[in-house]
């Protein structure tokens, strides 16, 4: 396997593979790809976009992550701004790298691709502190929440609910640059 530093373009041209590895590890229907496929479209355009990307020996897209600098009016920045305090705001959402997307297809978990992914996402990032959002899980049992604190990602924000989602994320937050 290699990983790559993708531009906008090469995340572009293989949408549709990074459609399905996404839909593979979070487990989502076909249906909510379609909504999925216009955000990323918006998103490659965004200052400070920075994205990764592994490939099989074959060129099978295995995992790819994404991110870009978090700014007031994107949707994602905006609800977690609202749920911060002044304080937890200015620290948190000044000069910050949002890593939107990391993801690996199943098979391929639990083999070192998400953290090597993570590193080079954190190394090519923008910003002063890095933020994410993830699903409320077991912190002993979950694979992405104990890839997130052996990055050292700190708790800012837990039990979280965006709009239109039924689970609970925790928002998790780190200084960057990565060492």
């Amino acid at each position: 396997m290699r990983l790559l530093l993708w531009t906008p373009d090469d995340l572009a041209r293989r949408l549709d593979d990074v459609l399905t590895v996404y839909s593979e590890a979070m487990g989502y229907p076909a249906d909510l790809l379609a909504a999925r496929r216009g955000y990323i479209a918006t998103h490659l355009r965004r200052p400070g976009f920075r994205a990764v990307a592994t490939l099989a020996t074959d060129g099978a897209l295995v995992g790819f992550g994404y991110g870009y600098s978090s700014a007031p009016g994107q949707w994602w920045h905006d609800q977690v701004r609202g749920a911060l305090d002044p304080q937890a705001r200015e620290t948190w959402l000044t000069d910050c790298f949002e890593v939107v997307e990391l993801h690996v297809r199943p098979a391929a978990q639990g083999h070192g691709v998400g953290a090597r992914q993570l590193t080079a996402l954190l190394r090519a990032a923008p910003g002063s502190r890095t933020l994410l959002s993830t699903p409320e899980a077991d912190e002993a049992t979950s694979r992405a929440w104990r890839l997130y604190r052996r990055f050292n990602f700190v708790d800012v924000l837990r039990n979280f609910y965006f709009p239109g989602d039924a689970r609970a994320f925790a928002i998790l937050g780190r200084e960057l640059p990565l060492r």
